[in-house]
C-alpha cells in the first residue's frame, strides 16, 4: 500500500557541536532493522531520517501548499502541476503520489529507530545518546505525521518499520482525531527525551515545544497554543533580526532568527533555487509570485521591508528571491520565531486578550518596517490582520495554503466551490495496491 521504501538509510557525518548541522554526505546503502547494532549504526540510522525529511520537504510537499494558495503562480507546461491552482487535484497526479511516499519513507526510517532503540537495551549506546536519537526519531515521525494529515486529513497509522513494498497493506486510514492524537504522543515522547538545548539544524525540546504551539494552534487549544510559544519568546536565545532580510540574505544560516531549518550544501542541493529563479540565474522561474502578491509586496503599506522576498530578472518579470545562493545550499525554514510570535498573536485574540494579541502582531509589523496596528481593533479585525501578516511573512514557505484550510477559509478566499477539494486525493496507486484504503469524500477513485 505505502511505498515506502527501507533501503536507503544515508550515512552523514553529523557534527559534535551543539550549534552546527548535519552535513549530508552520502556514502551507503542498508538495509533491515538489524543493521543497528551500536551507537554509531544507530546515528547513521538517524542521519538517514534527516536526509528523508529534507527530501520530501525540497520541492513536492511545499510545492502543494505553494501552490495551492494564492501567492504562487505556475509558469512551466505539465498540466498537472496547474492542477493545484486550480484546485481541481486528479487522484493520478504524480505530486501527490511522490509527496505520499516521501513522507512514508520518513515515517519508516523513524519507525525502525523508534522499534530498535526502544526494544534492545544491549546495543552499548550510552543512555544520554539513545535518548537523543530516540527523541529526534520520535520528533520526526510527529512532524511527518503531521505534514501528511494537512494534506490528506487522517491516514494510515504505520508504526513498525518495513522493509519491502506492501508490507503495510490491509491498515486502514485512522481518523483526523486518532492521527491528531498519535503526533501529540510522539511530540511528547521526544520532549520527555531530548535536551533543552539550542540547536536550529536537528530537534532539540525547543524545537518540540515550537511544533508544540503549532500544533495546539491548529487544534484549537488557544491555552496551551500560548503557553508554548511563550517558551520559545522568553528565550534569548531567539529574536526577530533586523533588518527583515537578515534571516536570510548573504548566504547566512541558523540565525537567531531560526527555531528549525533543514540544511543543504554544495554537495546536496536545495532545488528550490532552481524553481524560484530565472533563466538568467541558472533556474527555470516556475514557481513565481503572483500579481497579488507583488501588489502586496511592493506596497509600502502592506510589504514594507519584506518587498527584498521579491526581485525582477532582465526581462522585468518578477521572481521569488528567498531562495538565491549558487550553489543551492538554501536552508528551507520549518519554523523561524516570528511564527511563534503570530501564533501567540492569534491564541490571543481567541482568548480575548486583545492587547497581547496587538502587541504580538506589532511586533512582526515593527520589524518588517509597517505601521502599528491600533489597539482598538475588534476580534474579527485581529484575526484577518494576522491571517494577512503570515501571508507576507511567509510568503515563499509552506503556511498559507494550511492556514486558509485549518481557519475554514480557503473555500471563500480562493473561490474553491466544492468544499471536498480542501483535502487532496489519496494517491490512485495507493488506492490500487490496498483495497481497504478510502479515498478521500469527493474523488471518482
Amino acid at each position: 500500500m505505502i511505498r515506502h521504501y527501507f533501503l536507503y538509510i544515508i550515512v552523514l557525518l553529523a557534527s559534535s557541536s551543539c550549534s552546527s548541522f548535519l552535513e549530508v554526505d552520502p556514502k551507503d546503502s542498508i538495509s533491515g532493522e538489524d543493521v543497528i547494532h551500536d551507537q554509531a549504526s544507530a546515528q547513521a540510522a538517524l542521519n538517514g531520517a534527516y536526509v528523508a525529511l529534507r527530501d520530501y520537504y525540497s520541492v513536492n510537499f511545499q510545492s502543494i501548499a505553494y501552490l495551492s494558495g494564492d501567492n504562487v503562480e505556475w509558469t512551466g507546461s505539465q498540466s498537472q502541476i496547474q492542477e493545484f491552482i486550480n484546485h481541481r487535484v486528479n487522484p493520478e497526479n504524480s505530486t501527490i503520489a511522490a509527496t505520499w511516499n516521501g513522507i512514508y519513507q520518513s515515517v519508516n526510517r523513524a519507525n525502525n529507530i523508534i522499534k530498535v532503540l526502544s526494544e534492545n537495551d544491549q546495543l552499548g549506546i550510552a543512555e544520554n545518546e539513545r535518548a537523543l536519537i530516540l527523541g529526534q526519531a520520535y520528533a520526526i515521525r510527529a512532524l511527518s505525521y503531521f505534514d501528511l494529515l494537512r494534506v490528506w486529513g487522517g491516514v494510515p497509522l504505520i508504526t513498525e518499520p518495513t522493509a519491502r513494498v506492501g508490507e503495510n497493506a490491509g491498515v486502514a486510514r485512522s481518523s483526523s482525531d486518532e492521527t491528531y492524537a498519535l503526533i501529540l504522543q510522539d511530540l511528547s515522547a521526544a520532549e520527555e527525551l531530548l535536551p533543552q538545548a539550542t540547536n536550529r539544524f536537528t530537534f532539540t525540546k525547543k524545537t518540540v515545544w515550537a511544533l508544540k504551539a503549532r500544533f495546539y494552534l491548529y487544534r484549537e487549544d488557544w491555552t496551551q497554543a500560548i503557553a508554548f510559544a511563550n517558551r520559545l519568546l522568553t528565550d534569548a536565545d531567539y529574536e526577530l533580526l533586523n533588518p527583515y532580510y537578515s534571516f536570510f540574505k548573504n548566504n547566512v544560516t541558523g540565525t537567531r532568527e531560526s527555531v528549525f531549518e533543514l540544511y543543504y550544501n554544495a554537495n546536496e542541493l536545495n532545488p528550490h533555487r532552481g524553481q524560484w529563479q530565472p533563466q538568467t540565474n541558472g533556474g527555470t522561474r516556475q514557481w513565481a509570485p503572483n500579481a497579488a502578491l507583488v501588489s502586496l509586496l511592493t506596497t509600502p503599506a502592506t510589504g514594507g521591508a519584506r518587498s527584498e522576498l521579491i526581485a525582477r530578472d532582465n526581462q522585468n518579470r518578477w521572481y521569488g528571491n528567498l531562495y538565491y545562493r549558487s550553489p543551492a545550499s538554501d536552508p528551507t525554514y520549518i519554523v523561524r520565531i516570528a511564527e511563534l510570535y503570530l501564533i501567540r498573536a492569534e491564541a490571543s485574540a481567541h482568548t480575548q486578550n486583545f492587547d497581547q494579541a496587538v502587541a504580538d502582531l506589532n511586533k512582526v509589523r515593527a520589524r518588517a518596517l509597517l505601521t502599528p496596528k491600533p489597539t482598538s481593533q475588534n476580534q474579527a479585525e485581529i484575526l484577518r490582520a494576522v491571517e494577512d501578516e503570515r501571508r507576507l511573512e511567509f510568503a515563499f514557505e509552506a503556511h498559507r495554503w494550511f492556514d486558509l484550510v485549518r481557519t475554514k477559509r480557503a473555500q471563500d478566499v480562493l473561490g474553491i466551490s466544492e468544499s471536498f477539494r480542501i483535502l487532496l486525493p489519496i494517491p490512485y496507486s495507493q488506492i490500487l495496491a490496498d483495497p481497504v484504503l478510502d479515498q478521500n469524500p469527493g474523488y471518482s477513485f
